[in-house]
């Protein structure tokens, strides 16, 4: 290996220095063709030192720190920052060290279940400018099990049959639900990471994806008929009646559990302990209003007890958002359980007259009830108009006044 070279000229007053580089530089040029054979093995060499030095220079302006005149960096004090952490420590050990640890230890959940839950709360910004008011929205999208709210749900009616006694994972159990899509596609996912089989009825005029995915996701999957809920058929009461058989059978492994969404306090629980919680600490304890659609009613029971509890009666004015065909607008409205669309020969399907699914019902439910009195008002929302604001939060500004 060749010797590194190092080159230096002395220090010279700058008079008589630049003339002497011109020169220098002069005589390089007309002698370099001879003398390139010489030098050829020193350039790498040469071009690494200048581009350590230069590499340097970079790191130590970076830094914040100044170089001297000759381009050497200056001294810089050390300082010893572990003495003082450990002085800090040992004057506060107990909340000091705690948020140490804090800050430099990484959570990691147990299992999919640590993924329901949490999710947080964003701004929407094209209805917050347009109506001059902060329009919040909690992403339950982003729950980790069927990205709906009914996560929530399925966990706590899972662990709250387990606590009873009910379910015991990996046993061969089996839980049925009668459900429309959404609460069956967190049952399914939920089920299979707790140890447990999912069996699901359905109206057969719901959406064909969401079945699909629930046999993707390893449920049984029976589409029924639509029919009303004092019918033996209806999807919701099949469910009931094959849980019951399961159970009763010597032959099939395990137990059967019927989850009844609808009528299960753990469906209401769920939002008392989770989502309310959560939307009053995200928003400090500060908002006017809560608005919710309602289907079995535990999402919006849920968390208006919650927050009447801390703000007070008066403190939040709860919104429910019933599309249409649904009595539920009547219900707190009118005080009476009906809709147009229930007039004979006016209905077009045997559920929720609407496209709008998973929400909307024709008969009060226990969960619904819990938090009935603390419904402050109720507006009622067309297709079209539901259509018209799902194209609206998508759209440019400039294209959102005729979809209003």
């Amino acid at each position: 290996m060749l010797p590194r070279l190092r080159f230096r000229l002395p220090s010279l007053p700058i008079a008589f220095t630049l003339p002497t580089a011109f020169f220098t530089g002069v005589l390089l040029t007309l002698c370099f063709p001879s003398l390139t054979p010489y030098f050829r093995p020193y350039l790498p060499f040469l071009y690494r030192s200048w581009r350590a030095q230069k590499d340097d220079r970079n790191a130590i302006a970076g830094a914040g720190l100044q170089s001297g005149k000759s381009g050497r960096s200056r001294g810089i004090a050390m300082e010893d920052h572990e003495s003082e952490e450990e002085e800090s420590d040992d004057e506060g050990r107990g909340s000091g060290a705690s948020k140490s640890k804090a800050r430099t230890a990484v959570e990691i959940g147990e299992g999919l279940e640590s993924c329901v839950g949490n999710t947080p709360l964003f701004r929407i910004k094209s209805l917050s400018d347009e109506t001059g008011c902060e329009i919040l929205a909690k992403a339950e999208f982003l729950n980790g099990g069927g990205g709906s709210p009914k996560d929530r749900v399925a966990l706590n009616m899972i662990k709250t049959a387990e606590q009873q006694g009910l379910l015991t994972p990996h046993n061969g159990d089996t839980i049925y639900e009668g459900t429309v899509g959404s609460t069956g596609i967190s049952l399914a996912t939920v089920c299979r990471a707790r140890g447990y089989k999912a069996h699901i009825c359905m109206p057969s005029d719901v959406a064909t994806e969401k079945s699909d995915l629930l046999l993707k996701l390893g449920a049984i999957v029976e589409r029924v008929q639509p029919a009303s809920i004092i019918d033996p058929d209806h999807f919701v009461n099949r469910a009931r009646r094959l849980a019951v058989e399961h159970s009763a059978d010597p032959c099939k492994p395990g137990r059967g559990y019927f989850a009844d969404q609808f009528e299960n306090e753990a469906n209401w629980m769920a939002h008392l302990e989770g989502t309310g919680p959560e939307i009053y600490k995200q928003c400090g304890g500060k908002l006017d209003a809560f608005v919710a659609g309602a289907g079995t009613g535990g999402t919006i029971a849920g968390v208006a007890t919650y927050l009447k509890g801390e703000m007070g009666v008066g403190g939040v004015k709860i919104v429910l958002a019933d599309p249409q065909g649904s009595g539920l607008y009547n219900k707190i409205t009118n005080g009476v359980m009906f809709n147009a669309t229930e007039r004979e020969g006016t209905r077009r399907r045997h559920q929720v007259d609407t496209i709008v699914e998973g929400i909307g019902i024709n008969r009060v439910t226990a969960n619904f009830e819990v938090g009935r009195e603390l419904i402050d008002d109720a507006i009622k929302v067309t297709d079209s108009q539901a259509l018209a604001m799902a194209r609206c939060n998508g759209s440019r500004p400039q294209d959102r006044d005729h979809l209003v």
